[in-house]
């Protein structure tokens, strides 16, 4: 018999060291992501992380729980279908701004408006960086990219403008230099019934050198401190979604509790689908067979 270790941040790493660039913001997600689940007692055979592709999506590789590295812009499809199959596993979607806000915007839009029981943790960094530097999603107007040389013309998406369009029911945005803060917003993602983002500002080192650290720890404040602000507020979470430049809220945005999808599904009150026997009862059967026929 084995004895199995106490959850903590040391049984939560994975059999894979971190690939990413030194100083990445991504290390800040990744460990704010396990000190999330020590938290909450998700134990690794609870949890399962579903990623797409980019520097991000690399993150299940690095963490001890069920992954799926799926497809470029293709992580939240596939996290639906895990979490609808099991809906007592804690799933949790991770990628970048270029997988998420660009190729995978459709399900994006469409996983929020179904309010499905799912967390989508995003590395936003405003730029392509797994190949090496083209203007993303994110990327802010005038900024010169490989894809950009005079510079980005593009308006970039306002992720969280769209998330709270959409249906969200909790909406936050983190910065990974800050990671106490940080692991309580995905922290309260996981256990929020219904669809969380987190947006992350999770700076790119190497190809990014617009939105630094420096420069967002110029810009970013909390909303936790903002006098008389409600995260409950629909029309104040919108606009402080759109608010860009010298000051950048991060924190709680929104949050809303109403049925997820999953409590409108009458067939998972006999527990989670891979529990449950699978064929028809003869009842069913000819119930069904008599309206085809």
């Amino acid at each position: 018999m084995t004895t199995m270790e106490k959850l903590s941040l040391k049984t939560l790493e994975g059999d894979v060291h971190p690939d990413w660039c030194p100083g990445c913001g991504d290390f800040g997600v990744l460990k704010s992501l396990k000190e999330a689940f020590v938290t909450l007692g998700i134990e690794p055979h609870n949890a399962l992380v579903v990623s797409g592709i980019g520097c991000s999506s690399n993150l299940p590789g690095f963490i001890r729980t069920y992954g799926v590295h799926s497809l470029h812009g293709r992580s939240l499809p596939v996290a639906t279908g895990a979490a609808l199959a099991n809906h007592a596993l804690n799933v949790v979607a991770v990628g970048g701004d270029g997988d998420g806000f660009g190729i995978g915007i459709g399900h994006f839009i469409h996983t929020m408006r179904r309010n499905l029981n799912l967390t989508y943790i995003v590395m936003d960094n405003e730029i392509y960086g797994l190949t090496t530097g083209q203007t993303s999603p994110t990327t802010t107007e005038g900024h010169k990219t490989k894809s950009t040389p005079r510079g980005n013309v593009e308006r970039p998406i306002q992720p969280l403008t769209l998330a709270l369009a959409a249906g969200a029911t909790y909406v936050a945005r983190g910065f990974s230099a800050q990671q106490k803060q940080l692991t309580e917003l995905i922290s309260g993602a996981i256990a929020h019934q219904g669809f969380s983002i987190v947006d992350v500002f999770s700076p790119c080192v190497t190809f990014n050198k617009v939105n630094t650290y420096a420069w967002f720890k110029d810009r970013v404040y909390d909303l936790e401190g903002e006098a008389g602000y409600d995260n409950a507020d629909f029309d104040a979470a919108m606009g402080k979604a759109q608010e860009w430049g010298e000051r950048i809220p991060i924190g709680l945005l929104f949050k809303e509790e109403r049925p997820t999808y999953e409590d409108t599904e009458p067939i998972y009150a006999n527990g989670p689908l891979v529990d449950q026997p699978l064929g028809l009862d003869e009842q069913t059967f000819k119930s069904l067979l008599a309206e085809t026929m």
